[in-house]
């Protein structure tokens, strides 16, 4: 059973309250307002809506933190030291298609005495499955399968140590995005020699499934802070490798490899 901390509290009852109007819509998903925001990335009525929820929930816990939301940009607060870091829809598309296959993200990234910032807590909420899973710098990483009544379970990354055996989850870069041809000649790589690959639309998700040992490793590139804060360290603190694919901080890059540390140098040298 993990013991959790003041403000890790705080954020998984933000995550559940905006997860009620989430659940509430999808099962009437065919009625939602959405407008256009760019090639093949809608966002929807819901999506606003669960964001707002988080921030008065977290802002009413910690008013002076600042956030990064992937809707409603920055939010500068009067403590600079903290800051949230939230998609309230992780899986936007999937959800708008009826697909039950979405999460919430959230972290805190914290500056102590001048040093680089850090994510110290974060969670990804699915609320299709009721699964939380969360992490907090130190900690270890965890999930909670909350109607299952499993409690709190640690979470372990796979231990599988060859690649043919292996599972792999990406994303597809958007349509009016670049690297389509790059990703391609990535999949062709990995697919002919791995067990297979799988696109599911969350990457949140796909990192905290790796995290879980459900997948055996995660790549993607282009990706948003939002998309990968939380992920990166339920990963990191599982006992998975995450690194840039294209050198510096991953979540600054959003070029982003994650594996067990017996399949981290081939899944690298199989992206080129």
């Amino acid at each position: 059973m993990a013991n959790l901390s003041a403000i890790m509290t705080v954020m998984q009852n933000a995550a559940r309250k905006a997860s009620r109007n989430l659940l509430r819509d999808f099962n009437e998903v065919e009625h939602l307002q959405v407008s256009r925001k760019g090639p093949a990335d809608f966002v929807s009525r819901a999506d606003r809506k669960a964001e707002e929820v988080i921030v008065e929930n977290l802002q009413r816990d910690r008013p002076g933190y600042s956030f990064l939301l992937e809707e409603g940009g920055s939010i500068e607060g009067s403590d600079k030291t903290h800051r949230f870091i939230v998609d309230p829809l992780d899986g936007t598309t999937n959800y708008l298609h009826g697909i039950p296959h979405f999460a919430i993200s959230i972290a805190l990234e914290r500056e102590i005495d001048g040093n680089p910032k850090e994510i110290v807590a974060g969670l990804v909420y699915n609320p299709i499955t009721d699964e939380m899973f969360f992490a907090e710098k130190g900690k270890g990483a965890f999930v909670n399968d909350g109607t299952r009544g499993g409690g709190d379970r640690r979470l372990r990354p796979s231990q599988r140590d060859v690649f043919q055996d292996s599972l792999f989850s990406t994303g597809i870069p958007f349509l009016g995005r670049p690297g389509h041809a790059k990703f391609l000649k990535e999949l062709h790589q990995v697919m002919g020699h791995s067990a297979g690959v799988r696109r599911m639309g969350a990457a949140s998700l796909d990192l905290a499934w790796t995290a879980a040992g459900r997948y055996d490793g995660f790549w993607e590139r282009g990706l948003a802070p939002w998309d990968i804060a939380a992920g990166v360290l339920i990963a990191q603190e599982a006992g998975c490798i995450v690194e840039s694919l294209s050198g510096g901080n991953v979540i600054e890059t959003g070029d982003i490899v994650c594996s067990n540390a017996d399949l981290i140098e081939i899944l690298k040298a199989k992206l080129g």
